[in-house]
């Protein structure tokens, strides 16, 4: 009980100090025009309450990740706490910040461009195309989850959902973002957070009346607890695994679409700061209840083992502990929350091909030369095999996040305030990505080479890469005032 409150604590201290911190620190000004107020369009740029960003941006970026990635990262054991709290609060929650903040400062711009302009042309294309991919998996790999689900529940055909879901998603994708996104998700995102709050309500009620233990971190469990811990490699793959509610690259595509909706750069720390906070809290919640549920790590190792899934120990749990209502939570839990998270990825996909072509999208017509051909792509996708799809996802979600880090960090060395703040979290999730492409087993989409070889390997070129970005910024810092002299001059 006393390292899952701790935890608890811990995350909402974290937004509230080191949350604050962050915004004096990147200097959010309300002075400032923001885009919802200066581009307003009716579509994608219109102006929302905090409450109601808050709630969509909390459901955008979570869905079913702090569920399921908390579930499958505490087969590690009960060192997955440490990655949640002190990831989410220090690496994840400020890498959601800063994607929204700078997509406010360049007006609601997606991903890729504000890569671009702070990184170079060269890696903006890059992100471009990888982004595009990630936005088309991510979309395709929450429509055939559910649609495999849907037709388990009522025996319908699989593809009969699949147009059903991809449908949906076309008219979510198409309609201004104050119609079916702004009325229905703020729902679906509260349900998610009642049903993780019930969840902690029941573990806490029963932990104190001394009916249920809570298995506690301790020193002897600082290591890896899972079944296959050759196959499993502590570092970096629970890094991997266990994403939403740490660090997620994917919410710096979800964050522009919020960017665009904000009355107040002061918004950005309850929206941005606050939903990766919210999040990371629902991981800590459900990687304890998966840990406690069936006694400790072991016990869940075992059940994975018997061939039960993350979405059978959400269902189980959900109706053990909350009966009829908990079906219905689970319900909501495993296939209206991921439906959610695939349409904001088309979404987030039509914006950044609208932002790289420089396509407006006021007009119907123009939403529907972009969306069609990308559902074409998606349903083309959707076809493959569900595993194949999701073992790309886990180390591309990644290598984005370590892209948006290095973005943020070099932001803040143009501007001369203290990089390290990130440029240090950003070559950590460096050395992450690259072990993990070198050490993971092929099965996962890893090189699988020896581990103590792939870790010299990950450090070395992690180093690498933070000397060049030293010596990036010095020259960017250097264009940017001879820049800045010029223009002096003009002026004169």
């Amino acid at each position: 009980m006393i390292t899952f409150l701790t935890a608890i604590i811990t995350l909402i201290l974290g937004y509230f100090i080191y949350g604050r911190f962050i915004e004096k620190f990147f200097g959010a000004n309300d002075q400032n025009q923001t885009p919802a107020v200066r581009l307003e369009d009716g579509v994608d740029f219109i102006p929302m309450p905090t409450w109601k960003m808050f709630t969509i941006q909390f459901l955008n970026i979570a869905g079913l990740g702090p569920i399921f990635g908390a579930i499958l990262g505490t087969m590690y054991g009960p060192i997955s706490y440490i990655w949640i709290v002190f990831g989410c609060v220090f690496m994840g929650a400020v890498h959601d910040y800063f994607s929204g903040m700078l997509s406010i400062r360049n007006n609601g711009a997606s991903l890729p461009e504000i890569v671009g302009k702070y990184l170079g042309t060269s890696i903006q294309n890059i992100l471009r195309v990888f982004t595009l991919l990630l936005l088309i998996f991510v979309g395709v790999a929450f429509v055939t989850g559910p649609a495999g689900l849907l037709k388990d529940l009522t025996g319908g055909g699989l593809n009969l959902w699949l147009y059903g879901i991809f449908a949906y998603y076309l008219i979510a994708t198409l309609l201004p973002i104050n119609k079916i996104i702004g009325k229905i998700y703020p729902l679906f995102g509260a349900a998610l957070l009642i049903m993780a709050f019930s969840i902690a309500g029941v573990m806490i009620f029963k932990g104190t009346n001394g009916s249920f233990h809570l298995n506690e971190l301790s020193l002897g469990s600082l290591k890896n607890l899972h079944a296959n811990p050759a196959q499993n490699i502590l570092y970096p793959m629970m890094f991997i695994v266990i994403s939403c509610g740490a660090i997620s690259g994917f919410h710096s595509t979800q964050s522009p679409m919020m960017a665009r909706c904000m009355k107040k750069e002061s918004y950005g720390r309850p929206v941005f700061y606050g939903a990766m906070i919210a999040e990371g809290i629902v991981a800590i919640i459900w990687a304890t209840a998966a840990m406690n549920y069936f006694g400790n790590t072991n016990g869940l190792n075992e059940s994975f083992a018997s061939g039960h899934n993350p979405a059978w120990i959400v269902n189980e749990i959900c109706n053990t502990w909350l009966g009829k209502v908990g079906a219905v939570f689970a319900i909501v839990g495993v296939i209206a929350c991921p439906i959610t998270t695939g349409d904001t990825a088309f979404r987030s996909a039509r914006l950044t091909i609208a932002d790289m072509f420089h396509f407006k999208q006021s007009s119907i017509k123009s939403r529907l030369l972009v969306s069609v051909p990308l559902f074409a792509v998606g349903f083309f996708l959707s076809q493959l095999e569900f595993s194949t799809i999701w073992k790309y996802l886990g180390l591309s979600n990644q290598i984005l996040s370590m892209f948006m880090l290095w973005t943020a960090a070099m932001y803040l060395a143009i501007n001369k305030k203290n990089h390290y703040l990130i440029s240090i979290p950003a070559t950590f999730m460096t050395a992450i990505c690259v072990t993990y492409f070198l050490v993971a087993p092929n099965k996962n989409g890893g090189l699988a080479i020896d581990v103590s070889v792939g870790y010299a390997i990950g450090i070395a070129i992690a180093a690498l890469v933070f000397t060049w970005f030293l010596v990036a910024a010095k020259k960017k810092i250097s264009s940017v005032n001879k820049e800045k002299i010029t223009l002096s001059h003009k002026l004169k």
